[in-house]
C-alpha cells in the first residue's frame, strides 16, 4: 500500500494559517494579556494574588474538562461522516463570538470572566484536536515532521503578529489602563476571524462518507466508535505509550502557558519593557524552535526530537525557578549587576525553543502513528490526553500555589517533564509506524510486517 503523496504548497499553508490565526487567542487571551487581567484587576486580590490565580486556573482547568468529554466523539462523527471542515468551522465561530465577548468582563464581575473563558477556551481548544486532524492526509509519513513544525512557526509568527499591535495599541496591564486594555477580547477575536479564513478556502476535506444505519443517531454512533477505538487500542501499542508521554507533557506544558507571564509580573516582578521582551523572546525563540526540530525530526526521527525537546523543556524550567540564584550567582562569578528580570529572559529563550518544537513534535508523531481511517479519533484522544493533562497540571499548580506560592509551584513542572520522558522511552517509532500503515477496520496488521513503500 502507498502511503499518500505531498498535499499542494497551497493547501500546507492554509492549514498552517489556522495556527497562525489561533496564536492570536493562545498568547492574547491566555499567556500574555487576559490572563495577567483577570487575575490582577478583574478579581484583584492584592498582594500574592492567591484567589485570582486559583480561579483562573480552575476556569481553564473546567473548559479542558469539557474538550475530554467532546474531543473523541467529535473525532470518531468526523472521520464517519467526513465532516472535519464543518467542525472545525462550528469551533472557529464559537471561539470568535465568545472571546469578543470578554470585553464586558469588569473588575468584579470574575463569575462573568470565568463563564467566557470556560466557552472560548473549549471552542479554541477542541479547535486544536479538529485542525490536527487534518495533518495525516497533508502527506506521507517523513514529511510531517516539517510540515507540523511549519505549522507551529506560522503559528508564533502570527502570535507575534498579532500580540505586538495588541501591545502597542491596548498598553499595559492595569486597573487605571482598563477600559482601553478591555479590548483585548475582540481584538483577538477579529484576528482570528480574519486570519483563519484561508484554511476553509483551501484545505481538502478527505476521506469516505460512511451512512448512518436506519434508526442510528450520530452521538450514539460517535460514543459506539470511541469505545470500538478504545477496544483496539491494545494493537497501538506505541500510539497508547506516546498518549501516556503526552499527558505528562502537556500538563506542564499548559502550565507554562497560562503562567508565564503571570509569574514574570507576581515573582520576578518585571516592568512593561521586559514583559515586552519577554514576549518577543518567546515568540521568535519558539518560531525556530518549531522550524529546526522540525527538520531534525526528518534525520533523527520523531522519537528522539521528541525526547530532546523534553530536555529542553528540563532546564527551561531550572532557570524559571532558579532566576534569582542564577542573578546571584552571575554577580559573584562574573562581577555583572544584572537585574532577574532581565536574567529571567534567558529562561524565556530555553523556554521559547522547547515550546514550539515539544508540540510540534508531539503532534507529528501521533500523525505517523495513526491509521488514516482513524486520524480524527486519534487526534481525538491526543486531544483528551492534553486537556486532561491540563486538568492536572492547572489544578495541581493552583492548589500547590495555593499553599506554597507560586515561585515555588513552578518545579512541579519539571516533575512532569521527566515522567512524560521517562513514559516514551519504551516506545518504537518503527513498529508504530508499520501497524498503523497496514491498519484496517476491524483487522490488526503485524508488527512485525515490512512497511510499505513511501510516495513522497
Amino acid at each position: 500500500m502507498a502511503t499518500r503523496k505531498l498535499a499542494p504548497a497551497k493547501e500546507i499553508v492554509g492549514w498552517a494559517m489556522f495556527d497562525f490565526a489561533n496564536q492570536a487567542y493562545t498568547l492574547l487571551i491566555v499567556t500574555v494579556i487576559f490572563g495577567d487581567l483577570f487575575t490582577r484587576v478583574i478579581v484583584g486580590d492584592a498582594p500574592d494574588y492567591r484567589l485570582g490565580n486559583l480561579l483562573w486556573s480552575l476556569a481553564l482547568a473546567a473548559s479542558y474538562l469539557l474538550v475530554v468529554v467532546a474531543a473523541p466523539v467529535a473525532g470518531a462523527v468526523m472521520d464517519f461522516q467526513r465532516s472535519r471542515k464543518r467542525f472545525l468551522f462550528m469551533s472557529y465561530v464559537a471561539t470568535v463570538v465568545t472571546t469578543a465577548l470578554l470585553y464586558f468582563a469588569t473588575p468584579g464581575h470574575w463569575w462573568l470572566g470565568m463563564v467566557l473563558i470556560i466557552a472560548s477556551n473549549f471552542a479554541y481548544a477542541i479547535g486544536e484536536s479538529f485542525i490536527a486532524s487534518f495533518l495525516p492526509g497533508l502527506g506521507p509519513a517523513k514529511s510531517l515532521g516539517w510540515i507540523s513544525g511549519f505549522g507551529w512557526g506560522v503559528g508564533y509568527v502570527g502570535g507575534l503578529v498579532a500580540t505586538a499591535f495588541a501591545l502597542v495599541f491596548l498598553g499595559e496591564v492595569s486597573a487605571a489602563n482598563f477600559e482601553t486594555i478591555r479590548w483585548v477580547g475582540p481584538f483577538a477575536a477579529v484576528f482570528f476571524l480574519v486570519a483563519a479564513i484561508p484554511t476553509f478556502v483551501f484545505v481538502k476535506e478527505r476521506g469516505r462518507r460512511q451512512q448512518l444505519p436506519p434508526g442510528e443517531s450520530l452521538v450514539r454512533m460517535g460514543f459506539a466508535r470511541v469505545r470500538q477505538t478504545l477496544r483496539e487500542m491494545r494493537h497501538f501499542q506505541d500510539l497508547s505509550i506516546l498518549m501516556v508521554s503526552v499527558f505528562f507533557t502537556m500538563a506542564g506544558i499548559s502550565i507554562i502557558i497560562s503562567f508565564a507571564f503571570i509569574y514574570g509580573a507576581q515573582v520576578i516582578g518585571w516592568d512593561e519593557p521586559v514583559r515586552v521582551m519577554m514576549f518577543v523572546t518567546v515568540q521568535v525563540t519558539a518560531t525556530i524552535g518549531a522550524i529546526a526540530f522540525g527538520f531534525i525530526q526528518s534525520s533523527v526521527g520523531a522519537k528522539r526530537t521528541y525526547m530532546m525537546t523534553l530536555l529542553l523543556w528540563m532546564l527551561a524550567i531550572l532557570a524559571i525557578w532558579q532566576t534569582p540564584g542564577l542573578t546571584a550567582l552571575a554577580h559573584r562569578v562574573l562581577g555583572v549587576d544584572w537585574q532577574a528580570q532581565y536574567v529571567f529572559l534567558f529562561a524565556g529563550v530555553l523556554s521559547g525553543l522547547s515550546l514550539g518544537s515539544a508540540q510540534s513534535a508531539g503532534r507529528a508523531l501521533v500523525g505517523i502513528l495513526s491509521p488514516r481511517s482513524k486520524a480524527s479519533e486519534m487526534f481525538g484522544f491526543w486531544g483528551l490526553a492534553s486537556k486532561l493533562a491540563a486538568v492536572l497540571g492547572l489544578v495541581g499548580l493552583g492548589l500547590i500555589q495555593a499553599a506554597l506560592g507560586l515561585a515555588n509551584a513552578i518545579v512541579f513542572c519539571l516533575l512532569l517533564f521527566a515522567l512524560g520522558l521517562v513514559a516514551v522511552w519504551r516506545l518504537d517509532e518503527a513498529r508504530g509506524t508499520r501497524v498503523a500503515a497496514q491498519w484496517r477496520e476491524g483487522r490488526p496488521a503485524s508488527p512485525e510486517a515490512p512497511a510499505p513503500p513511501a510516495v513522497v
